[in-house]
Parts: structure tokens; C-alpha cells; sequence
């Protein structure tokens, strides 16, 4: 199964698309960008209580097959 890619900051609901070097995640694939982790967050996730790193990047060769979620997670 492929890391689910989310595309917005949970905390923010900045746009953190597929190549965006800013996104940060714990290892339940929780998203945010790197302006909350630095800040607010300090660098640790919110939910469970873990670091936050860097998102790796998926090669866009990939994204047709393993396609990232649609579903954000950000304020509303």
C-alpha cells in the first residue's frame, strides 16, 4: 500500500500538493506544512504525539498509478 498523500496542513489548510517539499508527516500519515511545524507545532504531531518529517516526494511517473488523496484534513 502506498503512503497517502493529503493534500492540505491539517492545522492551516495550506495546499500541500504531491511535490511540495513543505509537507511534514507522523507515521499515521498525519499533514502539515513545514511554516506549523516550525511554529506552533513544534514538531511534533498534535494527534498522536509523534516527530513530524519531511513528506517524501512521489516521482509524477507514479501519480496516475498511486494517485493522491482528495480528502482534506484542514480547518473548514
Amino acid at each position: 500500500m502506498a503512503l497517502e498523500l493529503r493534500p492540505d496542513c491539517e492545522r492551516c489548510g495550506r495546499d500541500l500538493p504531491p511535490e511540495n517539499a513543505d509537507a511534514r508527516i507522523c507515521t499515521f500519515e498525519c499533514t502539515f506544512c513545514a511554516d506549523c511545524v516550525d511554529g506552533p507545532l513544534g514538531g511534533l504531531c498534535p494527534n498522536c504525539g509523534g516527530n513530524l518529517e519531511r513528506r517524501p516526494i512521489r516521482p509524477a511517473r507514479l501519480l496516475d498509478k498511486h494517485p493522491p488523496s482528495t480528502v482534506r484534513m484542514g480547518p473548514r
